[in-house]
């Protein structure tokens, strides 16, 4: 990637990465590493016994619809803003916006269904199984609400038309991010239906 840099009055031109990419990138790396001890810890844990077995939520199958289809449109977007499609960016952006609060509320949902399964977090009744159940779920979320965050500032820049072909950084970022949370979820789903 070339950038362009003004020093002392003269226009000079370098080939490196963003840092902001390597920044999310070290993020990314970490995310993947705390989830990888989570799962490991789940497996190990599951062999101990005392472990209870029940049925994954089927409202979890709707959340990671809604979270595949918002992939897509945040590519979507990504490639729009490629071709100087502003509306299709700011329309694409909305509605992964969207598919994001949905998922999160559908996660939520999925937790009432827990407790009405009687499936705790904690307590004298929870279980290790329901515990890392909701920590999973849960700590994917939080990481979620930091990328819907950062969805809302991009979203309020897109509306202000400050993205094009030429500067694009923001919504690359936030694409990978987003990609990357999809991605995990996909892991987890399965891990979470298939180790049980």
């Amino acid at each position: 990637m070339n950038t362009v840099t003004m020093v002392k009055g003269k226009e000079e031109t370098y080939t490196g990465i963003p840092s902001q990419k390597v920044f999310l990138w070290i993020a990314i790396v970490s995310i993947i590493m705390l989830f990888a001890g989570l799962t490991s810890g789940y497996i190990v844990r599951q062999a101990e016994g005392n472990w209870v077995h029940f049925e994954l939520p089927k409202i979890f199958y709707l959340s990671t619809a809604f979270i595949v289809i918002s992939s897509i449109t945040m590519q979507w977007a990504a490639w729009s803003v490629k071709k100087n499609k502003p509306a299709n960016v700011l329309t694409g952006l909305i509605i992964t916006l969207g598919l994001g609060l949905a998922f999160s509320f559908t996660q939520f949902l999925g937790w009432t269904n827990l407790v009405e399964m009687k499936v705790f977090f904690g307590g004298a009744t929870a279980n290790p199984s329901g515990s890392f159940l909701y920590v999973l779920t849960g700590l994917h979320l939080a990481h979620l609400a930091g990328g819907i965050l950062y969805l809302l500032f991009v979203i309020t820049n897109s509306i202000r038309e400050k993205y094009n072909s030429e500067y694009n950084l923001p919504i690359t970022l936030c694409a990978t991010y987003w990609h990357f949370l999809d991605i995990l979820w996909i892991y987890l789903f399965i891990f979470l239906v298939a180790i049980r």
